[in-house]
């Protein structure tokens, strides 16, 4: 398969596994249920996931082995996608083409909803430890939920909240973006480094990687704000600079920030020389389409 024929594999597979997960029957909470699936089922790149597998597969693993987790990794992203498009977040009112979750929903039910997301994916990361309980394991799941936390997604969300309106550093910028965005994608790519046993140098390489990636993902995000056409986009641009954040264009321009995103994915290229060419193709045309994606 090619690269494009992969990626919509892996997202195939991953939407029909959370399919199953959240086939909850409740009698009381349907609209909660409702609500999770909503957003969850809203579509979308499935981008941390298909990484968490295709680093599975690089490192010679069963990706099957380990769907759970690559499932868990989204619901965290959706949780993150439903609080961030909050009217006390980024007050936004598309998400993926659709009406965000509390347009349709409601606000109560969409803090909700994601709240059980991203319990759910704890659940399920738990569940799969319990069952398949190696030191490795623990540290990949371990990874995931920092990466979500206080000190990862969570810690860059709360900066970017109190930095709106304000004039900021450069280094305070870019660490909320490393956090906001860059956390999890570097997590679901080095979780699964370490559960797949790779050895040390491999997982440092895959980490340089997920570093750059995740900052060539931001910067490309900053710049479809400006000049990204809305239909492919999926949501309306022009926020950020409407709610007066912190991001590359702001500080560098819209041309710089171009080039240093070309830069940072040249960077993350030439960090995977440890793999053979046939090994990295998947990532190698990954950080291209990172770069040249419209949505």
């Amino acid at each position: 398969m090619n690269f494009k024929e992969l990626m919509e594999f892996d997202k195939q597979i991953v939407e029909k596994y959370m399919d199953e997960l959240l086939s909850i029957n409740v009698i009381y909470e349907k609209k909660l249920i409702e609500s999770m699936k909503y957003s969850v089922q809203a579509g979308g790149k499935r981008l941390r996931p298909i990484l968490f597998l295709e680093t599975i597969k690089l490192l010679n693993k069963n990706p099957f082995d380990f769907i759970e987790i690559a499932c868990a990794i989204e619901m965290i992203h959706t949780y993150s996608l439903i609080h961030d498009d909050l009217p006390a977040m980024d007050n936004d009112s598309l998400r993926r083409g659709k009406p965000t979750n509390h347009v349709v929903f409601g606000e109560a039910t969409a803090i909700l909803a994601g709240d059980g997301l991203l319990n759910l994916a704890h659940e399920i990361m738990i569940a799969f430890v319990s069952k398949k309980l190696t030191k490795n394991n623990i540290n990949g799941i371990n990874i995931i939920s920092k990466a979500a936390g206080i000190n990862g997604m969570i810690a860059g969300q709360a900066v970017d909240i109190e930095s709106e309106g304000k004039s900021i550093d450069i280094d305070t910028m870019k660490f909320i973006h490393s956090n906001k965005t860059g956390a999890l994608i570097e997590a679901s790519i080095v979780a699964a480094a370490i559960m797949s046993d790779a050895d040390d140098t491999r997982i440092a390489a895959l980490k340089t990687y997920a570093k750059y990636i995740g900052l060539a993902f931001q910067i490309t995000d900053d710049i479809l704000d400006i000049e990204g056409n809305e239909a492919e986009l999926g949501k309306k641009i022009g926020s950020d600079e409407l709610n007066d954040k912190a991001t590359y264009p702001k500080y560098f321009g819209l041309e710089k920030s171009k080039e240093y995103a070309k830069n940072t994915i040249t960077n993350a290229i030439e960090s995977l020389n440890v793999f053979e060419p046939r090994e990295k193709a998947f990532f190698v045309d990954l950080a291209d389409y990172i770069i040249c994606r419209k949505k």
